[in-house]
């Protein structure tokens, strides 16, 4: 299920959805953001997406762990 909304951290509209973890437990988070070319640079949008992954990496190493 997508959820659109602002988010707040980067001013711009995102798309949310819920990923589950091991446990059963839901977490909603960004899946896609919407930057306008008119307030960020490229640049600027590949140093949040890295930022981002990295997040999200920490997050699946919770939710998937490796046995």
């Amino acid at each position: 299920m997508r959820e659109r909304s602002f988010d707040d951290k980067h001013a711009v509209e995102s798309d949310k959805g819920m990923i589950y973890d091991m446990d059963g437990i839901g977490h909603r988070v960004g899946i896609r953001w919407y930057f306008p070319k008119s307030k960020y640079s490229l640049q600027d949008v590949a140093q949040i997406a890295e930022e981002m992954e990295s997040t999200y990496k920490t997050i699946r190493e919770m939710t998937c762990p490796d046995d």
